[in-house]
């Protein structure tokens, strides 16, 4: 069997590669068996310094990096040289800043010494989306590595030289054989892994059935497991916002990553009042991106990952529009070699139509006008998924009013949405459990033993 990788700007293929056999599947587990034990006892300075080590390399080799990502997924070349730059950024921090993460916490009791101590749980399995082949990766490894667990990678199929590059950037770095391994298996194979003994712990970043099926069969299993799933973030922008700032940051949160981000902000919720300007800033600024090339400087919106997401993406708006919503700008596909898509701005959106309901997984933005901040804050929890949620306005106490009421794991006011290795990542409701990143994220996947040492 092979895993063939696609470039999305052109429907061409550009490799392929064997999958891991049965027998080099467990060579594989019981090389992360042996190895972890020993990893662990080693000073978490040391893990740090390999850490580093692996900042460096993605340093290093930055540019063949971004190529890569935007060869085999389609996003612009420029963003994905962000991406490396990210991933650098968590492995130093959590290089400088595992010490004290695990470091013991001590307690005060009746005991003569009792504390909280931090220990890995062993080998965790990370199954991880294409849409950002590297950081997803990272965002789970860094921290994992550093406090001594061992990681074992499925990624998506279509990027098979990611995960490939990311295995030698920790090999590189100097980390022990079997501290990280990718493995090329298909999805139905990484269901069934959770359940072998060996695994310690799952965290997926996907699709919420991918997150039932891994859920299903961690719970089965009594294993930890994290699921950073879906979204349908709203960005609410009221009546006092600055509109300029508000419209072309709201075009960036909705085209990132060519529209392709389960933080990207997919319901835009403007108050009456300055609807119409908004709106129209918003479309414009919309019909002036340039849809092309990934790796053209001049290029902010590339294609789709794969053909079978436009073609969603595509009934989505066709039955939104049929439902009574009204196209501004953009929904029609354009013939030739690629899976791009436009970008598109649906207004007078009906309640109840897939662009209102569904995650909109590319360059899609429905815009809901509403007479209030109270409807606003009813419009914006109105959707089963809790990732996150952004609101524009200059009032303070309207601030707090929505940092309190919003429903999701993070709430920006006047900014964009995104991750940061300092902060806690993750969703609620129908987006998932559990954290990434900040010390939160390091700790998901940790022992964490009392100690009470009496007299």
């Amino acid at each position: 069997m092979s895993m063939r990788s696609v470039n999305p700007a052109t429907g061409q293929v550009l490799e392929e590669y064997a999958t891991t056999g049965e027998a080099d599947l467990e060579r594989r587990l019981d090389l992360a068996v042996a190895m972890q034990p020993g990893f662990a006892d080693r000073p978490v300075g040391q893990r740090a310094d390999w850490l580093s080590a692996a900042a460096d390399r993605l340093r290093a080799r930055r540019e063949e990096l971004g190529r890569l990502m935007t060869a085999e997924m389609g996003k612009t070349f420029a963003s994905a040289l962000a991406e490396v730059d990210k991933c650098e950024w968590v492995c130093r921090y959590y290089a400088e800043n595992g010490a004290d993460f695990l470091a013991d916490e001590v307690v005060a009791s009746g005991a003569r010494d009792s504390r909280v101590r931090f220990e890995p749980l062993g080998v965790v399995l990370a199954v991880m989306p294409w849409n950002f082949p590297l950081w997803q990766v990272f965002r789970f490894a860094a921290p994992a590595l550093v406090a001594g667990n061992a990681g074992l990678l499925k990624h998506a199929s279509n990027v098979p030289g990611c995960a490939l590059a990311i295995q030698s950037v920790f090999a590189e770095a100097g980390f022990p054989p079997g501290a990280f391994q990718s493995l090329l298996i298909p999805a139905a194979r990484a269901e069934a892994l959770v359940a072998d003994r060996r695994i310690a712990a799952v965290t997926l970043t996907g699709s919420e059935p991918a997150g039932r099926a891994v859920a299903r069969a961690a719970g089965q299993h009594l294993k930890k497991s994290v699921l950073e799933l879906g979204g349908s973030d709203p960005f609410i922008v009221l009546a006092d916002a600055d509109l300029e700032r508000a419209a072309i940051t709201a075009v960036q949160a909705r085209i990132i990553n060519n529209g392709q981000s389960c933080i990207a902000a997919k319901r835009f919720v403007v108050s009456e009042d300055i609807a119409e300007e908004f709106e129209a800033r918003f479309v414009r600024l919309m019909e002036a991106l340039t849809v092309g090339d990934p790796m053209r400087p001049d290029t902010d919106l590339g294609p789709l990952a794969t053909e079978a997401i436009r073609s969603e993406l595509h009934e989505q708006v066709v039955s939104s529009v049929t439902a009574g919503a009204r196209l501004r700008t953009g929904g029609v596909l354009s013939p030739g070699a690629g899976w791009f898509y436009p970008p598109t701005v649906l207004t007078s959106v009906p309640r109840d139509c897939p662009a209102a309901v569904e995650e909109l997984f590319g360059p899609v933005a429905p815009l809901f006008r509403v007479p209030s901040a109270a409807e606003a804050l009813e419009l914006a929890n109105a959707t089963e998924f809790g990732l996150g949620a952004a609101v524009w306005t200059r009032d303070e106490a309207v601030i707090t009013r929505f940092v309190d009421g919003l429903r999701a794991g993070s709430v920006f006011v006047n900014g964009m949405v995104a991750s940061d290795p300092r902060l806690p990542f993750g969703g609620i409701k129908r987006s998932g459990y559990g954290r990434e990143l900040g010390i939160y994220g390091l700790r998901e996947f940790l022992n964490v033993k009392t100690v009470w040492i009496g007299d």
